[in-house]
């Protein structure tokens, strides 16, 4: 009995021996909040190598045991807690903070609103941050972005909850097409935001500095460094000049951290979000309307919308699209049905590419729509003509079962040119003018010509006679000035291209 007490005791201090080893960090282990970034999508495991004692194991002291941590054995149900854990960017103090606390403090209706609206994305988001190692902060920032609208579009183009601008979503590999905009898309824009976070983390070393680079354009927040290093200042956050929005984005994020470290401070009630997934993907193998993809997982359609914003048209198209997000509880329900259905087909559309250039009213007859439902589900303006080449959703014929090819799903465009409006105009011919020679001159086909007058392309005219030309109809400067309001100014002068930037907006 006396030997068993002593192997006993022996066992319970090289198992408290092996505790200590486990929770002892190695020394040149770096944590989360500093390591490098450069690689965009660094996974979060980090390197352990165990601590061998080089004499025998000595027991522990009581004091000794209760100085060490350990993980706690729970996980937090309330995913605020969750995101307050893993809190580790350095605080930001500077009155700007103060400023934005009040701000949001005064107004609860928008706060509530804007909580409400993430609880769709914040456990996702959450998640992605865990995994890489990177500072729970950052999923707050889409309050500051979109307040969590992934539908948001700035007037400089900037969209989804990220507000990702044109170029810097294609350079993540965002597609945009006229089909889908994928800087809208839950996961791929959560996916590019935070690869191009720790790239930015990567190039400044400074979380601060990243931020501000994400609002203002790494170039411009490199520029701005190299001024105050030839000029001797400091180089962090709150030494550079900037503009007045990229100077209150981090303010504005450390007061919305601030509130939800703390929101009884600020007497602000965050909504409840528990921490587990709103949703899950499910696998999309057929061409699907949006609405009956929403009726058979027993949703309504702006719910699915909510959780798929990346949709433009009233079709998802498996080849482009191959997944759709579903609140959890309803992807069995959506994958049930979806099996079972039997009533028809499962998309009423499909895509026409343009054979040639038509006008509106040409395409329509040609597909059997209404002039202005074409427009509708296009999104064609008028006095426009759609150019060879534009991929159209038109309907589908009963009797077709074939899908849209992953080519046109993926880079179908719709390209418009303005419609020439023409005018009846008599000229008169001078002394030695041809049906050729007019037509030349006014920039038109000797054959149109030709027929407006009833001769041939290889008559003259006599000096005087009167000749019928129709002539486009020049735009002035307010009507120019409409059409580009309208998007339709085709002179517009084409943006540079460069490196990825986020300069904004609002």
């Amino acid at each position: 009995m006396k030997f068993l007490t002593v192997a006993c005791l022996a066992g319970l201090i090289f198992l408290s021996g092996c505790a200590t080893q486990t929770t002892t960090p190695a020394p040149d282990t770096p944590s989360p909040a500093t390591a490098s970034t450069d690689a965009p999508a660094a996974p979060a495991a980090r390197p352990h190598t165990p601590v061998i004692p080089a004499g025998p194991l000595q027991p522990i002291t009581a004091a000794h045991a209760n100085g060490q941590q350990v993980m706690p054995l729970f996980t937090p149900s309330d995913l605020w807690d969750r995101i307050r854990r893993g809190f580790a960017m350095p605080d930001l103090q500077h009155p700007l903070v103060q400023d934005r606390e009040q701000w949001y403090a005064t107004r609860p209706d928008y706060m509530q609103r804007m909580t409400e609206r993430s609880r769709k994305y914040l456990f996702h988001i959450v998640e992605e941050l865990e995994r890489r190692g990177m500072p729970t902060e950052l999923a707050l920032l889409p309050y500051i972005e979109s307040a969590f609208n992934p539908q948001a579009v700035s007037t400089a183009k900037a969209a989804g909850m990220w507000q990702f601008m044109p170029a810097t979503g294609n350079y993540f590999d965002l597609k945009q097409n006229a089909f889908r905009d994928d800087r809208r898309d839950v996961l791929a824009s959560t996916r590019a935001a935070l690869d191009y976070l720790q790239k930015l983390h990567g190039m400044f070393g400074d979380w601060h500095l990243a931020l501000a680079a994400y609002n203002w354009g790494e170039g411009s927040v490199g520029r701005a460094i190299a001024r105050n290093q030839k000029a001797g200042l400091g180089t962090g956050y709150t030494d550079l000049t900037m503009p007045a929005e990229t100077r209150m984005y981090v303010p504005k994020l450390q007061a919305v951290k601030n509130i939800v470290a703390n929101p009884d401070a600020f007497r602000t009630e965050l909504p409840l979000i528990e921490n587990h997934p709103y949703f899950q993907t499910v696998d999309i193998t057929r061409d699907i309307d949006v609405a009956l993809a929403a009726r058979l997982a027993g949703v309504r359609e702006e719910d699915f919308r909510a959780l798929n914003p990346s949709l433009h048209r009233p079709i998802i198209m498996a080849a482009g699209t191959p997944q759709i997000l579903l609140p959890w509880d309803n992807a069995k329900v959506f994958e049930r049905n979806f099996a079972a259905y039997n009533e028809g087909q499962y998309a009423s559309w499909t895509v026409w590419t343009l054979p040639s250039t038509m006008n509106v009213a040409e395409v329509a007859r040609r597909v059997g729509m209404d002039e202005s439902d074409l427009r509708s589900v296009n999104g064609i303006p008028p006095r426009m003509l759609i150019k060879a080449g534009s991929a159209l959703i038109v309907p589908r014929a009963t009797t077709s079962r074939a899908d849209v090819a992953e080519k046109v799903a993926d880079n179908g465009q719709i390209a418009l040119t303005p419609e020439v409006v023409t005018r009846r105009t008599v000229v008169r011919a001078s002394k030695g003018d041809t049906v050729a020679s007019l037509a030349r001159r006014h920039r038109l086909s000797a054959a149109s010509v030709a027929g407006w007058n009833d001769v041939k392309v290889n008559d003259a005219f006599k000096a005087g006679q009167q000749v019928v030309l129709y002539l486009p109809v020049r735009q002035g400067p307010k009507a120019r000035a409409a059409s580009a309001k309208k998007g339709t100014d085709t002179r517009a002068p084409a943006r540079r291209g460069g490196k990825p930037s986020k300069v904004k907006r609002r």
